[in-house]
């Protein structure tokens, strides 16, 4: 198949229920619906498919879409769905797969590299594909970043999880019953999920220290109230995509003492490092764990990859050395109607670009479709062309010399020090209207001192006590350089 636009005339869109177990989020929200209702789109959802995320039928149907069975969701032209098609359970080997026909879109999570033998299955059933996973990561296409959205609510989970199992307060607290310190917290990667980590920590009073080895996380961690953690040896960790690259041996080792040092002092890791297409990284070694105080608690919201840390049970809750570790690879599921209303609008996004409901079409000249596609009509697309590289950095302009302000030469000094002893004083103007009102008052109250009444005295005290005020205050400003007191309009 050629890379030109592919047009579809019917633009049904289907919702099946998550089958995974214990997933709890849907693939779009009754919110989304009115998006893509406004798109042109219908949408058709498949009974009960939000019931665990807290919509039920009722709030789809009244935001629009109909509610069918599961035929008619997969079925329809577009289907979109969180997790890629697994196995339906029924014991005849039946699959999520088989249930798509000829020429549908199907929109979700997929992970090719991961998942070669559903793609070429996928494949055999001649349907087009856009994987929500290989979104490139460009500025544009930020709001179709479904990863972010998922990884940003894993983040501030992991926060939440930790606080649950941690045995004293996030914050200090200074009370009558006596004071505790606050927690301190180290967080290593700070991507997305970790800068999320990072605002909800701080949020909750902890002492925040994150570690990446991307230069460009510095300025990120700092801007959020966080001490960012560096290693002597220099060398950058910025990788393709946003993503950190594995490092020099010799980084790893000065990177382990580090976190050895660390671990001593912090009561709560939180790791979230990854590498795109390969395991977790090993960064919370199995001999850092008996180092930590008893009652510390770790993260690893790497746990579905391997995990950050050795010791790290994927989808458990452990104890080791006092130390509890949290595997869980399913936070983004503890917050269901968040997460769906995100993951929700970043399929919407994604369909607007790609023509809404009139125009829907495949088109391989844009590099964010062609990013996500990973058949098109039966064909493998994946991996897709490198990202063209970005335009260098232009010069910093050079900054214009300024020359030396020229020497006075004694006679020209002399000639100015005589213009100003020639000019009057500007202020004599006003020191004579205030000696004036100081006259006007003496006179009131020497002749008017036994007959006036209260109310005109307290006048006069409150005036006297005006103009001072004005006197003084005036003097005072106007010796003042006004850059000093109205920066913003002596510029």
């Amino acid at each position: 198949m050629g890379a030109g636009p592919s047009r579809r005339p019917d633009v049904r869109i289907g919702v099946p229920r998550e089958t995974l177990p214990g997933e709890t989020r849907v693939a779009v929200a009754p919110d989304t619906v009115k998006t893509l209702l406004k798109q042109g789109f219908s949408v058709v959802i498949e009974a009960g498919a939000g019931a665990l995320a807290s919509f039920p039928d009722e709030r789809y149907e009244a935001a629009g879409a109909t509610i069918g069975t599961r035929d008619d969701v997969w079925g329809s032209p577009i289907v979109v769905k969180l997790h890629a098609p697994r196995p339906l359970g029924e014991g005849d080997g039946a699959h999520e797969a088989d249930l798509l026909h000829a020429g549908t879109t199907l929109i979700s999570f997929l992970y090719p590299a991961q998942n070669g033998a559903l793609v070429e299955r996928l494949a055999s059933r001649g349907v087009t594909v856009l994987a929500m996973d290989q979104v490139p990561r460009i500025s544009r296409a930020q709001k179709l970043d479904a990863l972010s959205s998922m990884a940003n609510i894993a983040g501030y989970r992991a926060v939440l999880e930790a606080a649950s199992h941690f045995g004293s307060f996030f914050t200090g607290q200074v009370t009558a019953a006596g004071r505790t310190h606050p927690a301190k917290v180290l967080i290593i990667g700070a991507g997305v999920a970790g800068l999320a980590a990072i605002g909800a920590a701080r949020g909750l009073g902890a002492i925040v220290r994150a570690f990446d080895t991307r230069s460009a996380a510095r300025e990120q961690v700092q801007s959020l109230g966080a001490e960012f953690l560096e290693v002597t040896l220099q060398e950058s960790g910025d990788g393709h995509g946003g993503y950190a690259k594995e490092m020099s041996p010799e980084f790893i080792a000065a990177e382990m003492a580090l976190f050895r040092a660390q671990a001593k002092d912090v009561d709560v890791v939180i790791t979230t490092a990854l590498i795109p297409g390969r395991p977790a990284p090993k960064l919370w070694l199995a001999d850092m764990v008996p180092l930590m105080k008893p009652g510390s608690v770790i993260v690893d919201l790497a746990a579905r990859q391997g995990g950050n840390c050795e010791l790290t049970v994927p989808g458990e809750v452990v104890v080791r050395h006092g130390v509890t570790i949290i595997g869980h690879h399913d936070l983004a599921t503890r917050l269901p109607g968040t997460a769906s209303q995100l993951y929700g609008n970043n399929v919407a996004h994604l369909l607007d670009d790609m023509g809404k409901a009139a125009g829907f079409h495949v088109d391989e000249t844009d590099v964010v479709v062609r990013g996500a596609l990973v058949l098109n009509g039966g064909e493998l697309r994946y991996p897709p062309p490198p990202l063209p590289a970005p335009e260098p950095a232009k010069p910093a302009p050079v900054a214009a010399k300024v020359a030396p302000p020229a020497v006075k030469t004694s006679a020209e000094h002399q000639r100015e020090v005589a213009a100003r002893k020639e000019t009057p004083r500007r202020s004599f103007i006003y020191e004579a209207i205030a000696l004036i009102l100081l006259a006007i008052w003496i006179y009131m109250k020497v002749t008017l001192g036994g007959g006036i009444s209260p109310a005109t005295r307290d006048f006069l005290n409150h005036a006297t006590v005006f103009v001072l005020a004005c006197f003084v205050g005036w003097q005072v400003v106007w010796n003042v350089a006004p850059a000093l007191h109205t920066p913003l309009m002596s510029v």
